[in-house]
Parts: structure tokens; C-alpha cells; sequence
């Protein structure tokens, strides 16, 4: 952790921010979550069935990716292509990065059941790299898969072993905000020869500067509260815009019209003690008035991206349950789309 330096602003537990402009995202908060936070080695052969690279996919800017692939019989698949699951994590544009062990735990578990590959995109995060800077970065690793679909580019596993056609977008809390901003994008797009099947938003961090019902009523959670929530917005949202804003807010008024997108099917999954919960519901709501395809799927009893916390997984039986039953539904999702 970085010492000697003067602390100007800060979400506990999760990041400093000192005078000269650095960021210390060191875990501080109860040291028996740390290792939630602690990065995972990529690892090119099999462990437990599926296999994990790190690749740069922009040299220029250092884009990367982190790449799952799953094994049959402790080798590649040998059953024909893959669906491919983009998937952009979450935490308020801020902290959080796909070699943490918390996405590594439960997006092996999806990719062996799903028997997909997942491409998880390093995205860049403020205070230092303000929105749109993350939804640049998501929608450049979907032109990265459309490159290789065309032959322009190549990747050992994707150009081998990826079915363009069945693309699927997936994110958790803010990342869930980039799974609509991407496939938006990509509507008004050519993206040939790929195929959108459609979009999961896991516990969106969808937001409004007026705060709903749920932000205001709802207890704390341990993995979302209303400090984090302030702060990271703080830190991501250019300066001059409220929570208001397109990608905090696509069913406000600053947003490009719901009617007018060209969507995919989503599926859009809530914590029933969620802060955001009512903002996710409305944002639901809005897409089923323009006309688009959504499914919700309520995770009765649950607070803000459960699914994470191995401790609460292994110890609590019901939270066991809904965590399977978010795999599951994305998996049944895939299916029908």
C-alpha cells in the first residue's frame, strides 16, 4: 500500500486518492474478505476443467483482455464451436479487475457449465480514467471479436474454437451499464459476420440524481453502500454531470430514446435488497414501454452482487442456491437466444 503521502479523498476499505493524483486501490476493509480482491495468475493449462490467458488486444493504448476457455477430458473441446460470453466487470467504474479472485471463482463456474468461452475486458478506471473511458474500452474488445470474425485478426483460441454467432453480453453491477451501452453501439453498427444472442445485466448500477426509494431505504451491504455509491460517481462522471447522465441513467431523459435503439434481448437480474433495485426495475420497465425484450429475474432476499462472496457461498445454503441459479438462468438464456 502506498505510504507517506496525504490522503485527499477515499472509499473506505476500497481506495485512496492522494494529492498527486495517484490511486491506492490496496484492500483495507475486514481482512478475511482480502482474498476476494487478491489477482489470479492466468494459468494455460487445464484447473478444473477450464483454462485462462491474458491477451493485449490494443498494443498502442494496452488494452487487454483475460480469456476462459473450457476443457473437455483435460484438453480443448472437441464438440464444435463455442459461444462466446464478453462479459465487463463491475465496480463503480473505480476498483475491481477480471484477474481478482472474486470474478475468477464464479466466471470458471459459468464458462465450465456453459461450456463457453469468456473474454473479460480490463477496463479502465477512474479517478483516472473518467466515463465514457470504460464503455470505450467494452465496445473496443466487441470490434476486437469482429476483427478475428473477419480474418483481420487472430487469436489462438478465439479464431479456433469461437462461434461468432452466438455472442453474448454480460456484465455485473456497472458492467452491467456497459452490457447496454455495447449492444446499443453495436445496433447502430455493422457488425458482420457476428451475432448478438443477447445481454445479461447482473445488478446494474443504474442510477438517477433523484434518489429512488430503494437507495434511501435500504440498509447498507458489505459489498454495495451508499458511500461507495456517491463516491465512485464522484470519481467517474465527468465533470459538470449528475447521475443523470446516458450511461448512469440510459432510461433518462439524457439518453438516447429506448424506442429508437436497435437491442437485443436482455435479461436483467435484481437483488431484492439491492440499493439499486428500483432503478434496475425502472430501467425495465422503460425498455418493456419502447418495445424491447427484457426478462427480470428477482433474487429474493439477496443484497448487491452476492454471487461474489465465496465465504457467504460456502457457508449459507440459500446463498449457494441463488448464486447456481444466476448460472443456470444465464445458461438457459443462451439457449433460447
Amino acid at each position: 500500500m502506498v505510504t507517506g503521502k496525504k490522503i485527499v479523498d477515499e472509499v473506505s476499505g476500497y481506495l485512496r486518492v492522494f494529492e498527486d493524483g495517484t490511486v491506492d486501490r490496496t484492500w483495507t476493509g475486514p481482512p478475511e474478505f482480502g482474498f476476494l480482491m487478491e489477482p489470479v495468475s492466468p494459468h494455460e493449462e487445464f484447473i478444473d476443467g477450464v483454462a485462462v490467458r491474458d491477451q493485449t488486444i490494443e498494443p498502442k493504448s494496452g488494452l487487454a483482455v483475460r480469456i476462459y476457455i473450457p476443457g473437455n477430458d483435460h484438453d480443448v473441446h472437441s464438440t464444435g464451436q463455442l459461444p462466446v460470453i464478453l462479459h465487463f466487470h463491475g465496480g463503480g467504474y473505480c476498483i475491481s479487475q477480471p484477474d481478482m479472485y472474486m470474478y475468477y471463482h464464479y466466471y470458471t463456474r459459468l464458462v465450465r457449465s456453459a461450456r463457453a468461452i469468456c473474454v473479460s475486458v480490463y477496463l479502465r478506471r477512474a479517478p483516472e480514467h473518467k466515463l465514457p473511458a470504460p464503455s470505450e474500452d467494452a465496445y473496443a474488445a466487441f470490434l476486437w471479436l469482429r476483427a478475428i470474425a473477419r480474418g483481420d485478426l487472430s487469436d489462438q483460441w478465439i479464431s479456433s474454437y469461437a462461434d461468432f454467432s452466438r455472442i453474448y453480453l454480460v456484465g455485473d453491477s456497472t458492467g452491467g451499464n456497459l452490457v447496454h451501452q455495447v449492444a446499443a453501439r453495436a445496433g447502430a453498427d455493422d457488425i458482420e459476420p457476428l451475432r448478438i444472442g443477447g445481454g445479461v445485466a447482473i445488478h446494474p448500477g443504474f442510477l438517477r440524481a433523484e434518489p429512488s426509494k430503494s437507495f434511501l431505504d435500504l440498509p447498507d451491504n458489505p459489498l454495495l453502500t451508499r458511500e461507495m455509491v456517491n463516491k465512485f460517481m464522484s470519481f467517474a462522471l465527468p465533470v459538470g454531470s449528475t447521475k443523470d447522465h446516458p450511461i448512469t441513467c440510459p432510461m433518462g431523459p439524457q439518453a438516447p430514446p429506448l424506442a429508437a435503439l436497435k437491442l437485443c434481448p436482455m435479461l436483467v437480474m435484481v437483488a431484492e435488497l439491492d440499493l439499486l433495485r428500483d432503478s434496475e426495475l425502472e430501467y425495465c420497465e422503460e425498455m418493456k414501454k419502447a418495445g424491447k425484450e427484457v426478462e427480470v429475474l428477482m433474487n429474493h432476499g439477496m443484497g448487491h452482487s452476492f454471487y461474489f462472496n465465496k465465504i457467504a457461498i460456502d457457508m449459507d445454503p440459500e446463498t449457494a442456491t441463488h448464486a447456481q441459479k444466476i448460472i443456470d438462468e444465464i445458461i438457459s438464456f443462451m439457449k433460447r437466444n
